[in-house]
């Protein structure tokens, strides 16, 4: 049985030498630890040892997890630790449903997976009402599986114009998921493809300098996604055990 510390530690030095591999640092790749199946004690261990950027994939159980850790913050000075360097950041990643969209805007630093114009019209209205910007990634579908939510690459741009139209909607750059395969290699091509797409938003008309993220890759294969430009990626089973995503 390995340890949080050691199964954190190495996923680091995973993406490491996949940012190396590809001519790039460490810092330039970010890792959001998913919660999906985390405990709370899994995840109080991750803030300890210094990691401040989580995902979440359900609404109900983001909100939940999210108090859990918001209280566990409040009481850090009671248990003598020392003051978070970096604030907890929530990340929402997976399909976000219309009729939640209110729950998540109030608790999430980044959504992943804005597919459609409606869902991002929904995330205007409610952002507007609240006064506030709501970050987005456009997430898209390069593999075409029917199983899987994103918008067709050839409608990236078009979506990317409609949100610039949106005062309180920022577009931050692109979400993609590769199919599940036992050799990460196969993601390759959707990595690539999806890296060729975001940087052909990069020098759209509708896109601004803070268009710069790229959000691909999860345990089985984010090495690959690493060497293919990602620079966020989502990792779960990896940090938590197998029995997480």
């Amino acid at each position: 049985m390995t340890t949080m510390k050691e199964r954190y530690e190495q996923v680091l030095h995973r993406i490491s030498a996949a940012a190396e591999k590809s001519g790039r640092s460490a810092s330039d790749v970010h890792l959001v630890a998913v919660t999906k199946k985390a405990t709370v004690e899994d995840v109080r261990q991750l803030i300890d040892l210094g990691h401040a950027d989580f995902g979440e994939s359900r609404v109900q159980h983001f909100t939940q997890i999210e108090a859990q850790i918001s209280e566990y913050i409040g009481r850090r000075k009671e248990l003598g630790k020392p003051d978070l360097t970096t604030p907890i950041r929530w990340h929402f990643i997976g399909h976000l449903q219309r009729n939640k969209c209110r729950r998540v805007v109030q608790l999430t630093r980044l959504v992943h997976s804005v597919d459609s114009l409606r869902l991002a019209e929904e995330l205007q209205e409610i952002a507007e009402k609240k006064k506030i910007v709501v970050e987005v990634l456009l997430q898209t579908n390069i593999s075409r599986e029917r199983q899987k939510t994103g918008i067709a690459p050839a409608a990236v741009e078009y979506l990317l114009e409609q949100v610039g139209t949106m005062p309180n909607l920022k577009s931050r750059g692109m979400m993609c998921m590769a199919p599940y395969n036992e050799d990460p290699e196969e993601s390759r091509p959707v990595f690539e493809r999806c890296n060729e797409l975001f940087k052909d938003m990069k020098k759209s008309k509708h896109c601004e300098d803070s268009f710069n993220i790229l959000s691909m890759g999860m345990s089985n294969d984010f090495e690959v996604a690493v060497e293919s430009g990602a620079n966020i990626v989502r990792i779960g089973s990896a940090l938590f055990g197998d029995d997480a995503t």
